[in-house]
């Protein structure tokens, strides 16, 4: 079995001061990574300590995710040291929950500001170096929340479903760069879960028992537009898909026919995930008859 070394990497982690992101710290250390580990409290300072006490290199990088100056003063400080930032893990989040009828529009606004604009602002610090240097693997934390939704949390899961979207144009627009981008969907006990699961439970989704996940999205032969699902030692992809569906002739086509048709709409046999956005566009207009012409010198 290859064993992953991450020698010569630097990688940057957010949130990292306690919970999943100091496990993914402490793990990318142990693996030969140099690690950045952010975080807003002296939990940053205490993980650093922690990593360059069991012989590993690290920075503390107490800012937040929105503070774009301080997000900058973290990437340019890790590249005059280290020369390269090869690897970033969106780690950081909050929540908020409340059912939607009782939810401030302000609670809307900040889960979105800290996790997508928050990915965001780190993302954009690295990727001009990432491209430059034509290496980059990115982490997005997504959620099972975002992906199938969850009582309580429309905030959280709008965000997390966001950045699935956000690394799915990454991964697109990186790739000639060599930087892939993936997203993970932690079940673990954090600060984040206290109180929802019973102790004995708590126990099995420890963090790092989702943290091995990371290697394997971050690795140099790692995919790039997984979803990979992680908690109590298990992994599991998810995939968001398009079924085959079925075209309604008419002009405009019946509505009607739509529901009765239903069945087929939604039958998933054959069903495929999608290289890009134009493939849903590219079927239809194939299935309404439609022959795209040949290019000129094909």
């Amino acid at each position: 079995m290859h064993v992953i070394d991450l020698s010569g990497r630097v990688a940057i982690v957010t949130g990292a001061g306690g919970g999943l992101g100091r496990s993914y710290a402490l793990l990318l250390a142990q693996r030969g990574a140099r690690v950045v580990v952010n975080d807003l409290g002296d939990g940053a300072e205490k993980v650093a300590e922690e990593i360059a006490a069991a012989g590993g290199e690290a920075q503390a990088a107490r800012c937040s995710v929105t503070d774009v100056a301080g997000v900058q003063a973290m990437v340019e400080r890790a590249v005059k040291d280290w020369k390269r930032v090869d690897i970033l893990i969106n780690n950081a989040g909050i929540v908020r929950d409340k059912s939607f009828a009782k939810i401030a529009l302000d609670d809307f606004r900040l889960i979105f500001e800290i996790h997508v604009m928050g990915a965001v602002t780190c993302t954009k610090a690295v990727w001009e170096t990432m491209r430059e240097q034509k290496y980059g693997r990115i982490v997005m934390t997504t959620s099972s929340s975002g992906l199938y939704g969850n009582f309580g949390q429309s905030n959280y899961s709008v965000a997390k479903l966001g950045l699935v979207g956000l690394m799915q144009t990454l991964a697109i627009e990186g790739a000639k760069y060599g930087i892939h981008v993936n997203a993970i969907a932690p079940t673990a006990a954090t600060g984040m879960t206290q109180g929802i699961w019973p102790e004995e439970q708590l126990n099995l989704i420890r963090p790092e028992f989702v943290a091995p996940g990371i290697l394997a999205l971050v690795r140099e032969e790692a995919p790039t537009r997984a979803i990979l699902c992680a908690g109590a030692g298990s992994f599991e992809a998810a995939n968001i898909t398009m079924t085959k569906g079925i075209h309604v002739a008419g002009d405009p086509p019946s509505a009607e026919e739509i529901v009765a048709r239903w069945p087929d709409v939604v039958d998933r046999t054959n069903e495929s995930v999608p290289a890009y956005a134009f493939a849903q566009s590219e079927l239809e207009l194939k299935k309404a008859g439609y022959v795209a012409p040949e290019k000129k010198g094909a």
